[in-house]
């Protein structure tokens, strides 16, 4: 064959090549990972992003995609801090074919200063079981989406623990209750609903901010031994947490009466408190474990292969599962969207409808694998949360285990409050109350 021919022959093979790769990449859903593997709070973040990408690329493997249209991804770093995570947001939103479908700042003060770009940028906000409260009212907060709950449903689900621990209501009157936060938007988001139940049943709330990173706290546990509270809400995030279970032993205070939020109860929360840690309580989301269908799957199509991102023994921590459920959420939103808009690549705008228009019945859940990791989750227009409810686990020294049924919020107490921070959000911002009715 002629030199000249099969230099030709080669180069149309390389054409078809990359218009093949063209088209290929054109098909293609794109999912930006805002991480932190490295820091103080890599710890926790480390088993939620493992999660995330784990199940984003189980559906890759096991399913070709969503309805066929590959997902990529791509992880950016932000250690935890604000403005690397503006940063990451910038770089990756106009990715892929699309652009970005969607973020998953897990970081309240990153969620905070994203909220005035994702409405502008037209990209959905996923954050759950964190960020503004208000943004659970989708009639003025349309770009963020809280599903599980906010921090002032996790505040009114502890304390309505704690009363019920004590034997009603009325038994809270004369309480004091301490709040140790994380001296940042995370740690004081509670703080209205925690003060509002705090003067509705004659308890007392004590504010105990601690400084990032958190690992100097010898001056709280002693105010905290001196003012011998009856409760300690713990609300710190990576290595802060399982310091203050470690100074609450020094001073001799019971880690049975420390009630931690839904981001201070996990294995990297007490594990490297060693027996300090034994009796300590907090709000669970979801529970621990790999031994859900979802799992199987997991093992099956991601370790079986070597291609699984975490070691195999962390599948299953609650951090790992939270991430997985945070990607299914995802995941399901852009299916959702492509049943009303086709089966292809969907901008940021549609996928936000997709989120508003999330359901997540039992059937739906134990058909993808998720039964008994996560209760049915309906979110609207309205409600940009869904169902906000949680259970308190206790660590016995070795695992967590379940100590509560659900708590369902209290939507008498929380929702009005919602909609009072919304409404002046609204007018800060200058934005629509009724948005849910122009959609």
């Amino acid at each position: 064959m002629p030199k000249l021919l099969i230099a030709g022959l080669f180069a149309a093979l390389a054409g078809l090549a990359a218009m093949t790769g063209a088209a290929l990449a054109q098909n293609e859903q794109f999912f930006p990972a805002l991480v932190y593997r490295s820091g103080a709070y890599a710890p926790n973040g480390i088993p939620f992003a493992n999660g995330y990408a784990d199940y984003l690329k189980l559906v890759n493997q096991r399913d070709g995609g969503i309805n066929g249209v590959k997902i990529t991804t791509e992880e950016c770093e932000t250690g935890y801090a604000t403005d690397r995570g503006v940063e990451c947001y910038e770089r990756l939103k106009g990715k892929g074919p699309t652009g970005a479908a969607l973020f998953v700042p897990l970081s309240t003060g990153i969620t905070y200063a994203l909220m005035d770009k994702a409405p502008a940028d037209k990209i959905p906000l996923l954050t759950s079981g964190y960020g503004r409260s208000e943004s659970a009212d989708g009639n003025v907060v349309r770009w963020a989406f809280p599903i599980l709950g906010t921090y002032w449903d996790a505040g009114a689900i502890q304390i309505e623990y704690l009363a019920k621990e004590l034997g009603g209501w009325d038994k809270l009157k004369g309480k004091k209750i301490a709040h140790v936060y994380h001296d940042s938007p995370y740690g004081k988001e509670p703080i209205p609903v925690l003060q509002a139940l705090a003067k509705t049943h004659g308890f007392e709330v004590e504010l105990l901010p601690v400084t990032h990173p958190g690992v100097e706290q010898k001056a709280t546990w002693l105010q905290i031994r001196q003012n011998k509270p009856d409760f300690v809400l713990l609300w710190g995030w990576g290595v802060m947490n399982s310091t203050a279970l470690k100074e609450a032993a020094a001073v001799a205070y019971p880690r049975e009466k420390m009630l931690g939020v839904w981001w201070a109860g996990a294995e990297a929360d007490t594990v490297p408190a060693e027996d300090a840690a034994k009796g300590y309580k907090a709000l669970a989301l979801n529970p621990t474990g790999s031994n859900f269908p979802v799992h199987a799957d997991v093992f099956k199509h991601l370790y079986d292969k070597n291609i699984g991102v975490a070691d195999k023994k962390d599948v299953g921590s609650v951090l790992y599962n939270r991430g997985m459920i945070n990607a299914l959420f995802a995941v399901e939103a852009v299916r959702v969207a492509q049943g009303r808009f086709g089966n292809k690549p969907l901008t940021g705008e549609q996928v936000r409808w997709g989120l508003e228009n999330l359901d997540l019945p039992a059937d739906k859940l134990a058909k993808l694998g998720f039964e008994g990791l996560l209760r049915p989750v309906k979110v609207t227009c309205q409600n940009h949360a869904g169902t906000s409810q949680a259970r308190v686990h206790q660590w016995d020294g070795k695992a967590w285990k379940f100590v509560s049924d659900w708590i369902p919020s209290d939507q008498k107490v929380v929702r009005p409050m919602v909609e009072a921070a919304a409404k002046k959000y609204a007018t800060d911002k200058n934005l629509a109350t009724d948005g849910c009715k122009q959609s």
